[in-house]
């Protein structure tokens, strides 16, 4: 990139406040927002994270003006925008699908925006190639959609909604329709260009390892409500509810005996995080990576299957109450493991969330 152009990106820096306070959404039946409350700070990317149906994209619709909630205020920057119409917001929008036109260039694709807000020929063609270069197809410029692959093609889409200089930049599952490579490396690309060019970003998945790898803060949604938002860490080792502990990440549920503050779980104490069921028998939902595995002769436990993952390997175990525990290992670890193999089986004491065990097991 250019000093001139990384220049003019650091000067359109447009980082707002946004607050969503007590939206509610009713579709019929369904419930879609359910008294939403989400407030980012300026420059700040969060991802909004959920099942299908829990609510997300009707936020973030709601925010883009696409849809309006029953009931419920948005301030963008601290000015009332709920019943502005979705032209007049100044948002930028990538969706899933690449939404580009086929009779358009890239370059006249980038411009689209700035020449239907009036921009003179020649400050649009000069902040189309700066976008272009920001995603790295200045190159590209005169090709046509059909010419660009699908990760180039979303690149492309994400240089028009930053061309406008927008207050808020909304990614609605921009990546669900990549193959697994060209989604790692956008996301990480996406990332880059997003803290450099400063706005503020609403981004919806239902991919845990995309809203993890690149938000400030992950908010996850159930039932149109925010069960939990914070940074990625803190909502993957601290889960503050039940949902959220088995929605994010993989766990296993490992019946184990709650006391106080602490679980027993495989003989190891283990602390209870805040809102865990119990005393008395629980079932523990544990980690992956915090559950060890030590070949054994002597092991009561069995290696029922292996997976390697390059690095990693996971592996999954059979208890003597019949319990099926996944654990995933360095692939130094994992040395020596092997189908029918006998372990020894522990957990480390790192902090758990508990639920109600289920009667029949």
């Amino acid at each position: 990139m250019t000093a001139a152009t990384k220049a003019a990106v650091t000067e359109s820096r447009t980082g707002v406040t946004v607050q969503l306070l007590d939206l509610h959404r009713q579709y019929a039946q369904v419930r879609a927002l359910d008294g939403l409350t989400l407030e980012m700070a300026p420059g700040e990317l969060v991802a909004l994270l959920g099942p299908s149906g829990c609510g997300k994209t009707t936020a973030l619709r709601a925010l883009a003006g696409l849809d309006e909630a029953d009931s419920g205020q948005i301030l963008v920057d601290g000015r009332d925008i709920t019943h502005v119409p979705a032209n007049k917001r100044d948002m930028g929008m990538v969706f899933q699908a690449y939404s580009l036109f086929p009779n358009m260039t890239a370059r006249e694709n980038v411009a689209y925006g700035l020449r239907l807000r009036g921009v003179d020929e020649a400050d649009r063609r000069r902040r189309a190639e700066e976008m272009l270069e920001l995603v790295g197809l200045r190159a590209q410029g005169g090709r046509y959609p059909y010419q660009l692959s699908g990760g180039q093609q979303q690149r492309i889409a994400l240089a028009r909604a930053l061309a406008i200089q927008p207050k808020v930049l909304l990614l609605d599952e921009p990546l669900s329709a990549l193959d697994a490579k060209v989604r790692r490396s956008l996301r990480d690309e996406i990332r880059r260009i997003q803290l450099m060019v400063g706005t503020t970003t609403l981004f919806v998945t239902h991919d845990q390892e995309e809203a993890l790898a690149m938000a400030d803060r992950v908010g996850v949604m159930s039932a149109g409500r925010l069960e939990q938002i914070g940074p990625p860490a803190e909502l993957y080792d601290r889960p503050r509810t039940r949902f959220v502990a088995e929605f994010v990440g993989l766990t296993n549920r490992v019946g184990g005996i709650a006391q106080g503050a602490t679980v027993n779980v495989l003989g190891q104490e283990v602390p209870l995080l805040d809102g865990s069921a119990g005393p008395g028998p629980v079932a523990a939902l544990v980690r992956p990576e915090s559950v060890r595995l030590q070949a054994d002769s002597a092991g009561d436990a069995r290696v029922v299957a292996i997976s390697f993952l390059g690095s990693l390997c996971r592996a999954q175990v059979q208890l003597p109450s019949g319990e099926l525990v996944g654990a995933q290992l360095s692939a130094a670890e994992s040395a020596g493991l092997a189908v029918g193999a006998p372990v020894q089986v522990r957990v480390l004491p790192a902090p758990v969330f508990a639920v109600p065990r289920d009667p029949a097991a």
